[in-house]
């Protein structure tokens, strides 16, 4: 009997049987209750769910991390911040680094070292940091227990590695979008991926945006306005990286994708989207003009770390974007300590020489007195 309640009476007739007989009017009035009735418990339903995926994505909050600096020199200290909306007394934060190892569509992350407990500090300090790598972090609330989501994952870049290199072909950091571009790994691996981090935060490889041929991969058409490129094996060895500008301007600025090493030479200049490098240019580095004259090219014939800034070039009322121009140490202390050791050597064992002899005409003239 309760269960045709919830059917109409004209089904019910048919499959229950009623101690009484209703009328007409009476079944279309039951029906109309009954059809607000499952429509009232519809809702609730709904609501319920709803509520409750509420309550869901409220305990999975994403948390925003950020790193510092992002262009590192190899052994800089490197600072991550997880920051989590409205955080409350007792929050822990974990941190995590991307794992050696990984599939070509993935990557893995692993706890890193102190950070197994989590800390109670919301920043985080990597030491010694000496190339590219990538970081994420999580919290967790302490009544009641529970994990945020993951943040996205942050990298810090370094534009120098010793190990393996990405060429870039046309060699400059800014370029049209109708133009192609090629990347080149070189390196002691045989086996290499051209990756890309957007400027939009989305990290993928060269077969989803270009064409991966041997090391080389090439670029027909461009979306993302700047993007950081970099060649890592599947072991996780990382290239030095390079943060490339695609631009839709009349004119781009020339200037190298790496670091110039400091009392190298580097040549700037200013290129339209077709024919050659054009004369009569003005050149700024950091909104200040350093050269305004009728030569095509900006010289630095000895760069020190006062060259480096942001450089743009104007002609004729058109101007570039601005790229970053880094100027790296020569490190002369790794050079010369060889040098000196040999020289400290060589110092040494004039001096024990000299004692020796010393000790001879002593000896000597010792005997020589006896007589």
């Amino acid at each position: 009997m309760l269960i045709c309640i919830f059917f109409s009476p004209a089904v019910c007739s048919k499959c229950c049987s009623y101690p009484f007989k209703l009328s007409r009017a009476a079944e279309r009035l039951l029906d109309v209750r009954m059809g607000r009735t499952l429509l009232c418990l519809l809702g609730l339903f709904l609501l319920n769910t709803f509520i409750r995926c509420e309550h869901a994505t409220a305990d999975k909050i994403k948390p925003n991390l950020t790193v510092t600096p992002s262009w590192l020199s190899p052994g800089d200290s490197v600072t991550l911040t997880c920051s989590v909306k409205d955080p409350s007394p007792g929050w822990r934060f974990f941190w995590y680094g991307a794992a050696t190892k990984r599939s070509s569509s993935s990557r893995s992350y692993e706890l890193l070292p102190g950070s197994s407990d989590g800390t109670e500090q919301d920043s985080f300090v990597v030491h010694g940091q000496t190339g590219t790598a990538g970081y994420k972090c999580r919290a967790r609330s302490r009544d009641p227990v529970n994990y945020t989501d993951y943040s996205q994952p942050k990298f810090v870049w370094s534009g120098d590695s010793r190990s393996a290199s990405v060429k870039v072909s046309p060699d400059r950091a800014q370029h049209f979008f109708s133009e192609s571009m090629s990347l080149t790994c070189e390196g002691n691996s045989a086996v290499w991926t051209v990756r890309r981090y957007s400027e939009a935060g989305h990290l993928s490889n060269c077969s989803g945006w270009g064409t991966m041929k041997g090391s080389t991969c090439s670029i027909h058409s461009h979306k993302n306005k700047t993007t950081v490129y970099w060649c890592e094996t599947g072991s996780g060895q990382f290239s030095n990286a390079v943060n490339i500008t695609v631009q839709h301007t009349d004119i781009i600025l020339v200037s190298p994708v790496h670091p110039v090493t400091e009392g190298d030479s580097v040549t700037l200049g200013c290129k339209p989207r077709t024919g050659a490098l054009v004369s009569n240019v003005s050149f700024y580095r950091n909104g200040d003009l350093v050269q305004n004259d009728s030569r095509v090219e900006l010289k630095i014939y000895a760069a020190s770390k006062s060259d480096e800034g942001f450089y743009m070039c104007e002609h004729s009322g058109s101007e570039s974007p601005q790229s970053w121009v880094a100027v790296k140490l020569s490190r002369p202390e790794s050079s010369s300590f060889p040098l000196l050791l040999i020289i400290g050597l060589i110092c040494g064992v004039l001096l024990i020489t000299v004692l020796l002899l010393s000790c001879c005409c002593v000896k000597k003239r010792g005997e020589t007195s006896s007589f």
